[in-house]
């Protein structure tokens, strides 16, 4: 899994209540189990228009936002299904941090999975934030997670929480196996002790 430690990218406002798993990725893409291809279909549903063509009017499809890889979205990002395939849109498209009052618990989980930095911030906090993302190409923000900091295109930062477990796993890339092996030795010398003491088992 790639490390986060620094993202500097332009945020895509998406000011919408209840985003859940089916609209981040429909539920006619979920047949596959590969991580990758699924970017085309993010959003498909207010992307593209019946016959295939793409909405002018969607945030992702204007021109200043087309790399966007950070969404500012409304309470509640996540909800519905328990689907992976969601962290997995988002991450083939380009996007590594979304930031929420409040996100779905198993979305949550998944996004640090994946690589993902899900944020929450106050409803304050998240007004500032969707203006600055309001402002197209120039929707500018630096996301430290190492100094849990956010920096807007005119300099103002905004501090945000992280439990310090899930902050270390983004940081060094670990995936849950990846984070598994680090007690590898721990957990060898555990099998060996239990092995001289009851060989029985």
């Amino acid at each position: 899994m790639e490390k986060f430690t620094q993202l500097t990218g332009v945020a895509a406002p998406l000011p919408i209540i209840n985003i859940d798993t089916d609209m981040i990725i429909p539920k006619q893409y979920l047949k596959t189990i590969k991580r990758t291809g699924l970017g085309s279909a993010l959003f498909s549903e207010m992307r593209y228009n019946e016959d295939g063509s793409e909405n002018p009017d969607f945030v992702l499809n204007k021109p200043g936002y087309r790399k966007a890889s950070i969404i500012v979205a409304g309470d509640n990002f996540g909800c519905g299904s328990s689907r992976e395939h969601a962290p997995w849109a988002l991450l083939d498209f380009g996007v590594r941090c979304v930031i929420s009052t409040s996100f779905a618990d198993i979305f949550y989980n998944n996004c640090f999975k994946n690589g993902i930095l899900p944020i929450k911030v106050t409803p304050e906090q998240l007004a500032l934030l969707m203006d600055d993302a309001e402002r197209g190409s120039n929707a500018t923000l630096t996301v430290d997670l190492a100094a849990q900091t956010i920096q807007g295109p005119d300099g103002g930062t905004i501090r945000f929480d992280i439990d310090p477990a899930r902050k270390q796993v983004l940081l060094e890339g670990l995936d849950d196996i990846a984070s598994t092996l680090k007690s590898d030795p721990a957990i060898a010398g555990f099998e060996k002790k239990m092995g001289a003491e009851r060989p029985w088992l």
